[in-house]
This record gives structure tokens, sequence and C-alpha cells, in this order.
């Protein structure tokens, strides 16, 4: 149930590392080669990069967040540097075995402070900057970045909406710190389909988590659909850890529904890329119909018809329903997963 970057993520941090090694090198070594500050780079900055991520050493980085704030700072300049240091020596000693670098050993392999204070810094803004993407989600970071809805603009987006079922019911036998560790996981268990499929993640509202994509995206190869069950499937595969870890499997809701909105950066010292208009009304709407028909996945008919349903999904046609806040009513369509046919046995039994 965890959660590490994309390889094409992986690559370009790895580039901007890289690209920070060569900086450093043209800045104070002019008469070096430029592969020798990329590489000594790579080999202190990716492993720290690699240790803040949790891709190594997990349970010492667990260990260390669960300390007071200022234990926590110093420990992680501890590792900062052990880690940094071992990089530099490696990076050192294989390009003096390769005869890459003519200097004594020493002075290859020991990490001197200028580097180590050099490496700290830039891999504190990757980190930043990384906090900051996946704080407000890729497209909206990138949206905010270059100021395309500071103008608000009309746009076609699908929306998901995904709500835990029993939420109440687990904070009043558990508590609500118990039930936010719950929430947290559920949560954190959508990022990687939501990925996978070029979605975002807009917002959580209570126990339900809001999730959008412009409509071509989400529409193409059925996208918004495939992530909805393959957010499901992961969940029922992980099913002994949820119920080691909490006692329970979570049971979800999910309604898909797209349109015309209007989307917007608001805010002064807050800023937000907000979506307004009956599109996202009507999806909430849609979710809390999944109660009353009985359905785990409901799309709108509108939805439906603009995309070309997997082979393994079946639909279920539920009709036109009211939906408050709506004059008319909307075409109400149930999905699930298709069932394989029986194997017959041999002579014709089954």
């Amino acid at each position: 149930m965890g959660r590490f970057p994309s390889a094409l993520n992986w690559i370009l941090t790895a580039a901007v590392v890289a690209a920070s090694g060569v900086l450093y090198g043209k800045l104070f070594f002019h008469a070096s080669p430029l592969y020798i500050g990329a590489i000594y780079a790579l080999f202190c900055g990716m492993p720290a990069l690699a240790f803040e991520r949790r891709m190594i050493l997990p349970r010492l980085n667990h260990w260390m967040h669960s300390l007071p704030t200022p234990a926590f700072i110093l420990s992680a300049l501890i590792v900062d540097f052990a880690l940094i240091a071992i990089g530099f020596a490696m990076a050192g000693g294989l390009m003096k075995s390769l005869n890459l670098i003519n200097d004594t050993w020493a002075n290859v392999m020991l990490l001197q402070v200028d580097v180590y204070i050099y490496a700290v810094l830039v891999t504190a803004i990757i980190i930043f900057v990384g906090r900051v993407r996946e704080l407000l989600g890729r497209d909206v970071f990138l949206s905010l970045l270059t100021g395309r809805y500071r103008n608000p603009m009309q746009e076609e987006r699908v929306f998901l909406f995904i709500d835990l079922v029993g939420s109440t019911a687990f904070a009043e036998e558990h508590g609500d710190l118990r039930t936010q560790q719950f929430l947290g996981s559920v949560f954190s268990a959508f990022a990687e389909p939501v990925r996978r499929y070029k979605g975002a993640i807009d917002d959580y509202i209570g126990d339900a988590a809001i999730i959008t994509w412009p409509l071509r995206r989400g529409v193409k190869n059925a996208r918004c659909i495939r992530c909805v069950f393959d957010i499901l499937a992961d969940i029922e595969a992980n099913a002994e850890t949820w119920l080691k870890s909490y006692g329970r499997v979570p049971r979800l809701r999910a309604a898909l529904h797209g349109g015309s909105i209007v989307t917007a950066e608001i805010g002064i010292d807050h800023h937000k890329i907000a979506y307004f208009g009956d599109t996202v009304n009507t999806t909430a709407r849609l979710e809390s119909l999944c109660k009353t028909l009985e359905r785990q996945v409901l799309i709108s008919a509108d939805l439906a018809r603009r995309i070309e349903l997997p082979d393994d999904i079946a639909r279920e046609e539920l009709g036109d329903h009211a939906v408050r806040g709506r004059d008319q009513t909307l075409g109400v369509i149930a999905l699930h997963r298709a069932r394989r046919p029986e194997r017959k046995a041999i002579g014709g039994r089954s």
C-alpha cells in the first residue's frame, strides 16, 4: 500500500541531480570533465532522495519520522551525511579505478564539507518541489506554475467520486485517530491507479475522494472506468493486509459523470484550482444513488455513451432517475466485472 515515484519522475529527478553536479564542477573545478560532477552528484544525491521516499531503509525512515522535531532534524542530518559520504566514496573509488580521475585516493573518496553542504541544498530543493507537487497534484501544480487558469476557462472533464462505506461505524468502534489512519491508507491505495490512468486526485472530503480527468483523456481507452476497477481489484488483492492492519477490508462506492464545467484559479493566500458547474454536483448526487440503488459503481448514461467499455466490464441499465438539484432526470448505468463463462466438462457435464 506504499507509494513510489513513477519511472519517468525518477529519470527526470536523476537528470536534475546530474545537472547539479555538472553545475558544481563548472563553478569550482573549471578544468574537470563534466561527467565527473554528474557521477559524483548521482552517487551522492540519489541515495538520499531514495531514502526520503522510503525506497531504501524504510523502517529507519519511519522511526525517524516518529521522533520529536529537534531529534528528527539531527537524525536526518546524520543519515544524509552518511549516505552522501558513502556515495561520494563509491563514485570516487569507481572513477579512480577506471582511471577517469588522476588524483589521490583520499581526495577522490573523502567527502569535503562544501560538497556536503551543496549536496544537502540540492537534495532539499528537489524534495521541496516534489512535496509541493504531491500536495497540489501534478496537473494542478503545472497549472498554477503556468497560470493556465488565472482567467476562468470552460472545459469538459470527467469526475469520479469514491466514498468509503461504513466509516462512521468504524469511528464509533475505533475512535477518530484510528479512523484517520484507516482513511489515510485507503486514500493512499488510490494513488497508483490514478497515476497509472493519468488522472488527478482533486480533493478529499470527509471519507470521499474526488478524482478528475480532462474529458478526452479520461474517456480514451476507458481510463476513468479502468481506474475505478483497478482500485477495487487492488484492495481485494490486499485483503489479508487490510484485515491484519484494520480488522476489515474497505468497501467503496463510486460514481462517474462528465461534462462541461468552468475551471478557475481561486484564492489569495491559498491558491487552488476549483471546478464549478452542474457536472460536479451531478456526480456527487449520482454517488449518493449507489446506496439507494444498491450498486457499487454507477456511471451516467451521458458519459457511458462516450466510452467504449472494456471487455471485462459489463453494464446494467437502471433507467432514468431524478437527481436532487437537477431539473432533468439522469440516465444511470451500473458497471460490474463481467463474469467469465464457465467451462463445460467433457461429455457435456457442467
